[in-house]
């Protein structure tokens, strides 16, 4: 069995927002990284056992009073390493070289006019599409310091127009700088740039694979379990469904999976669910239909943070109730993922505990269980793949995003079994049409949403005053941020003739053509 984290690198965050977008980077190269805060240590620097170091960016200057700091001896350490931005400027302040303010702040797309032949910048471009025999490349800057004087040893290897040093090398100690953000997709060469930093200088192997990532984590989830029992609960979404199976995998029948119907879910959700998991993996799995429970509580609530707080109460507590009738549990298992692990420790400074993402943490005291969270080490998009890897079809692993409460946040007003029917009706309607053109798997996520308002209509040569259903569709990265999408206007066509004349309640169907920011995805 390969051992996927012995090639690993080490991400030290200085409070960038861009720390996890460098993970992601490194991780698509399959090589494995972590994210851990600036100050948790020389010793545990060094006991990490990286193939090699990655400072990240941040909003502070070298000179703050506050500025985050880490030891000089960080840099004896014989370990390749690569300051980005925030991290570039540190390295030159602690290795003796001098930072200023910049004379012009640069934000936003720059040219790099590349001066050595660095193996960072191999492969970056091509002599070709060189302007008076230089090679340049596009990049996104970010920052308003500079460096003025560069530490003893190292030399200059790139710049830009308002920055004579946009990179540095120490060659010999494979220490390396870039003003500049390679992590985002505004620098288009900046996946190169880091991939020649973890295969040319970091001499990394890519064993990060998800069959690999398998074979070690149910190789620990075994060793972890023993023979005890585990309880799961099941929410409908990808992440938990994943974990499911992948702890399945692991210790089979000593698994129990709590699937609950909260009563706001999309249309045949639970029976999905139930297909999935019982009939496909054979799984243990118990459905609780608690949609009466969750609708009672709901009746009369408008403002969608109580929603929210009513359905993640109650879920908690018809978890519990389900999770006590069982004897012999002994762990609980989540969907948590390495972004919520990361959120749950400040670039300040370690916390003293982990955030609680959708988890159940009064059942861990009442039941003494232990926690199993096979997916910790992941980010969203290799959950998709592990999916796949575990055998899950397409329509459970590429599923659009879904909000936790649920269709209780897109029926706008009171929240009732009525309203609901509606709009799961609307919302079938909205994704069996996308499929079927064809636009589902390019679309980050669809759905609709039903108006908390009626308008007048004709139908059937007779008035009516019925709802109003609005559609939304956007694209994402990481649902940041978000375009709304151009939808071809024959399938806005049959998405509005279809909901008007099949989901009885409804005269009029509007398109929300906003982006994020200003609006936000989700309507509440």
């Amino acid at each position: 069995m390969p051992d996927i984290h012995q090639q690993k690198i080490l991400i030290l965050d200085f409070g960038s927002q861009y720390t996890q977008l460098i993970a992601r980077r490194v991780r698509e190269q399959k090589v494995y990284c972590e994210i851990h805060p600036f100050n948790i240590g020389l010793d545990r620097i060094e006991g990490f056992n990286a193939k090699g170091i990655i400072l990240s960016g941040g909003p502070s200057s070298v000179y703050d009073k506050d500025a985050p700091l880490i030891s000089k001896e960080v840099f004896n350490l014989d370990i390749p390493i690569l300051g980005i931005c925030y991290g570039m400027q540190l390295t030159a302040h602690l290795l003796g070289g001098e930072v200023e303010k910049s004379a012009h702040r640069e934000y936003g797309s720059a040219e790099l006019i590349i001066d050595d032949d660095s193996d960072l910048f191999k492969g970056i471009v091509s002599r070709l599409r060189t302007l008076n025999s230089e090679l340049r490349t596009v990049v996104w800057m970010s920052h308003g310091d500079r460096i003025r004087k560069m530490p003893k040893g190292f030399i200059s290897i790139a710049h830009s127009q308002n920055s004579p040093l946009c990179a540095m090398s120490d060659i010999k100690r494979k220490i390396f700088g870039v003003q500049f953000h390679p992590e985002v997709v505004h620098t288009p060469k900046g996946a190169q740039i880091i991939k020649n930093f973890l295969f040319k200088i970091c001499k990394c192997k890519p064993t990060w694979t998800m069959e690999s990532f398998i074979d070690t984590a149910v190789a620990e989830i075994r060793a972890r379990v023993g023979e005890k029992a585990v309880v799961c609960g099941i929410s409908g979404g990808v992440d938990s469904a994943v974990a499911a199976v992948l702890m399945h995998r692991a210790i089979g029948k000593q698994l129990t999976c709590i699937f609950v119907d909260n009563g706001v879910l999309r249309q045949d959700e639970a029976m999905k669910v139930e297909q999935t998991l019982k009939k496909h993996f054979h799984m243990n799995l118990k459905c609780v239909d608690a949609s009466q429970r969750f609708l009672k509580k709901l009746k009369g609530v408008e403002d969608p943070e109580k929603k929210r707080k009513i359905i993640g109460n109650e879920f908690v507590r018809v978890f519990e109730d389900e999770a006590m009738k069982l004897k012999n549990a002994a762990f609980l298992g989540q969907g948590t993922l390495y972004p919520d692990v990361i959120e749950s420790v400040s670039f300040k400074g370690p916390s003293a505990t982990i955030k609680s993402h959708h988890n159940v943490g009064g059942l861990l005291k009442k039941m003494k269980l232990k926690l199993v969270e096979p997916l910790r080490e992941l980010f969203k998009d290799e959950v998709r793949v592990l999916g796949k890897a575990l055998g899950m079809s397409d329509e459970i692993v590429n599923r659009h995003p879904f909000p936790g409460p649920g269709l209780a946040i897109r029926v706008l007003g009171d929240v009732t079994k009525a309203r609901c029917d509606i709009l799961r009706k609307a919302d079938s309607i909205v994704l069996e049409e996308i499929k079927g053109a064809g636009l589902y798997t390019k679309i980050w996520q669809a759905f609709a949403v039903l108006l908390p308002i009626k308008t007048v209509g004709v139908m059937g040569d007779e008035r009516t005053y019925e709802n109003v259903i609005a559609v939304r569709a956007v694209n994402s990265v990481d649902g940041m941020t978000a375009d709304w999408v151009r939808l071809p206007y024959d399938l806005m066509a049959r998405i509005s003739t279809r909901i008007i004349n099949e989901v009885r309640g409804v005269n009029r169907v509007v398109y929300d053509i906003s982006s994020k920011p200003p609006s936000t995805i989700e309507w509440e």
